[in-house]
């Protein structure tokens, strides 16, 4: 059952602009992982505002449980708990104060709200830091309260928007682990990224957005194998700036399909390893370039986007 119904929807913010989300559909079961993967830009938070009732579309239709996003957004609200990428906290309340009032928003209180702010703590390790300001806690910190805050309630929906940007390996793994707990726990998860071993990691399903359009949509699985037998040949440069012209150097060569270069580090997807590394090896050689690792890898979401635009998931 669809728990989460995605129609055609479009946002442009002005008439005569580009659409941020160009007719965009799909749809999260009960029960499933589902990510949001593309870069900065490529209109994730705003399908991600559209769906929670904060941004009302251009046209389409959002529906949660049932319940239209315009028509019925008190409903919707109910259903469904949100951690923002901008992180929605009071930077001199404590962490329990923060959980108090955001509860409090969300219609809880009494005991309740009591046994919830102090389980959300423990869920998130930060009971020890429960009177303490979050200006000074650390960036992981503050991204655990933030998604705790999101989590009040218990709602069958979470979405989560970019939690674990700008944070330390620490803290995005504790993140990670639980996000994956949660959800073989029952909570529907809509979970955006631009980290493309976080969607592999996670999800049952991925769509793939790009410039506001969905432009690829499946398990993992499903996804690699429209890439077909090919391989990825990533080699790393000494000299960071020589990618662009190894690129150009490289294309229209009937062994490598797509080529990409971001900071010294040049994406091949290609026919075969073995027969392409030795052209990029001579073709580096005679730019002046030279190569620092090479790395054969098996096809994957980088991959994946490369096949489809013609460049790296980061650039």
């Amino acid at each position: 059952m669809a728990l989460v119904e995605v129609k055609n929807l479009v946002k442009r913010y002005t008439p005569a602009g580009p659409n941020a989300v160009d007719d965009v559909s799909f749809e999260i079961h009960a029960g499933e992982m589902f990510s949001l993967l593309g870069p900065n830009g490529a209109g994730k938070t705003t399908t991600i505002s559209m769906i929670s009732t904060l941004l009302a579309p251009t046209s389409g239709r959002v529906l949660v449980d049932g319940f239209d996003v315009q028509a019925e957004p008190m409903a919707v609200r109910e259903r469904i708990g949100v951690a923002p990428q901008d992180l929605a906290l009071y930077y001199d309340l404590t962490a329990e104060e923060n959980l108090r009032f955001w509860g409090e928003m969300r219609g809880l209180g009494g005991a309740e709200l009591k046994r919830e702010i102090a389980e959300k703590l423990a869920l998130m390790d930060l009971t020890d830091r429960a009177k303490a300001r979050v200006k000074t806690f650390s960036g992981g910190m503050k991204r655990r309260l933030n998604l705790a805050i999101g989590l009040l309630g218990n709602p069958p929906l979470v979405m989560l928007d970019e939690p674990t940007v700008a944070i330390d390996p620490q803290s995005r793994r504790y993140i990670l682990d639980y996000v994956k707990r949660m959800n073989v726990n029952g909570t529907t998860v809509l979970y955006t990224t631009h980290y493309m071993e976080e969607a592999q990691e996670l999800s049952h399903r991925i769509g793939i957005i790009d410039h506001g359009k969905l432009i690829a949509l499946g398990t993992l699985e499903e996804l690699t194998r429209q890439v077909g037998e090919h391989e990825t040949l990533v080699l790393k440069l000494h000299q960071e700036e020589g990618g662009a012209a190894l690129v150009e150097a490289l294309r229209g060569m009937e062994e490598v399909l797509q080529a990409s270069a971001s900071d010294g580090e040049v994406t091949l997807n290609v026919r075969s390893a073995q027969a392409a590394l030795p052209l990029a090896l001579d073709q580096a050689a005679g730019l002046g370039l030279s190569i620092r690792t090479v790395d054969i890898r098996e096809p994957n979401l980088e991959t994946v986007f490369l096949h489809l635009t013609g460049r790296a998931l980061r650039d």
